[in-house]
């Protein structure tokens, strides 16, 4: 399992920051659309059912000028960018404050608890905002005419999510036992890891919104 999220997490990165050129993207949109749809066959059809109850609402919005092109296109970014930024960032830092000892200071961006307290409500309030967030992008997607779960950009979110889950579980499942030292240490660090993955997430969304 681990090796394939190596493999997901290499193959994205390279897509994502590889200068654009007419044959390289056509054949990264072709390469990219292959392995996606091997990798959400079965789920896209119901995914797409979903969207397509909420984009005549977004379409009716837009005809009606309440929702201009630019935040239609960008939005999405802007915001998963902010929660990134904000959140992400300062729920990494936070974790690996814990890791070097400190989860017991308090400090001004832990509002009152300690670092240790802090760490998982602001990672698991990042963790809930992507969710909510990616269905909101699928949406924005389709309402544009786009496809749906067939870009580079599409597979960063599934990578990042399975990544977030695992970390989410790893403390409750393992911290404990007697394994629970190995468990932090692997919890750390895949944290930086799913904090690449995310940032790849935010580097393949800026080029599917330059794509289009």
């Amino acid at each position: 399992m681990m090796r394939i999220l190596i493999v997901l997490l290499l193959a994205t990165s390279v897509t994502a920051f590889s200068p654009p050129s007419a044959t390289s993207s056509l054949t990264a949109m072709s390469s990219s659309s292959m392995l996606s749809a091997g990798v959400f066959d079965g789920v896209k059809d119901p995914i797409q059912s979903y969207v397509d109850i909420w984009t005549p609402m977004f379409h009716t919005a837009q005809e009606a000028g309440l929702a201009p092109d630019f935040l239609l296109h960008w939005g999405h970014a802007g915001a998963m960018s902010a929660v990134l930024l904000s959140m992400g960032l300062v729920g990494s830092y936070m974790g690996w404050q814990i890791r070097l000892g400190n989860g017991g200071d308090v400090t001004a961006l832990t509002l009152g608890d300690t670092i240790r307290e802090a760490h998982p409500k602001i990672i698991g309030g990042a963790f809930f905002f992507f969710l909510l967030g990616g269905q909101g992008g699928l949406v924005l997607l389709d309402t544009q005419g786009q496809s749906i779960l067939e870009s580079p950009h599409a597979m960063t979110a599934l990578l990042s999510v399975v990544l977030l889950s695992f970390q989410a579980l790893l403390p409750k499942l393992a911290f404990a036992t007697e394994n629970g030292e190995q468990a932090r240490t692997v919890h750390a660090y895949l944290g930086s890891a799913t904090m690449v993955a995310l940032f790849t997430h935010l580097a393949t969304g800026i080029k599917l919104g330059l794509s289009f």
